[in-house]
């Protein structure tokens, strides 16, 4: 039976980590213009399977920031998998020990998360365990390639390619922003706020990275008190 569930698993994991393989090599290219090597940046995806948080990440080691701060604002970014697991804790049945339990919140993204919760009954941890060994694989690896790519081609081909995950973050936010008003004003004041905050005295002296932390958590914040997510019965 456990077996069953880990190839259904499989399954599911595998048009994911295609997908996960795409924006990973983008983000490869990113880690290559912050110094990393191949090795640095399949440890760095292993240990921080997320896009926005890998590409925070990347930005602020090629910006020379404090440890803390690249660890703060890695974790501001990612809080939202907290929340997930939290929910997911929910549907495990009493008798799941420990270890499966940590292993299934480690390997929880927004796309595993989603199959997950879309099964009936309780969370299996074979399926997820399924969903990770090949989804999070092809993560890491489309990162190296990335970076060994962006050593290969010519810079003006590097420089095109690191625009690329600048679409993924816009297909990301463009469909939420068109179905709610709030995540568009949210989304709208946040591109405002970044550059007047970039542009204004002593301001501007903070850090880009101190800056993301201060204006995700202000703005989050406001919204959540604002303009609250209605709970279904």
């Amino acid at each position: 039976m456990k077996r069953k569930v880990f190839f259904e698993g499989v399954r599911d994991g595998l048009p994911i980590g295609l997908g996960y393989f795409a924006v990973a090599f983008s983000l490869g290219i990113v880690a290559r213009n912050a110094g990393l090597n191949a090795f640095q940046g399949f440890l760095a995806s292993l240990l921080n399977v997320a896009s926005a948080g890998e590409y925070a990440l990347f930005k602020e080691i090629q910006a020379h920031s404090l440890y803390v701060e690249i660890a703060l604002i890695t974790f501001v970014i990612n809080a939202r998998y907290l929340l997930m697991s939290c929910a997911l804790s929910q549907r495990f049945d009493e008798k799941t020990g420990l270890l499966p339990r940590l292993l299934v919140g480690f390997g929880i993204t927004d796309e595993i998360f989603g199959i997950t919760v879309a099964r009936d009954g309780y969370v299996e941890p074979a399926y997820n365990y399924g969903a990770i060994c090949i989804s999070i694989p092809l993560w890491c690896i489309g990162t190296s390639l990335g970076i060994i790519a962006g050593n290969l081609l010519p810079p003006n081909v590097v420089s095109a390619l690191s625009v690329a995950l600048y679409g993924m973050f816009i297909a990301i936010i463009v469909p939420p922003a068109k179905k709610n008003r709030a995540i568009l004003v949210g989304v709208i004041v946040s591109f405002v706020l970044s550059y007047i905050c970039a542009k204004l005295p002593y301001v501007k002296e903070i850090s880009s990275g101190n800056r993301t932390i201060i204006l995700t958590v202000l703005i989050s914040s406001i919204l959540a008190l604002c303009k609250p997510v209605e709970e279904a019965e």
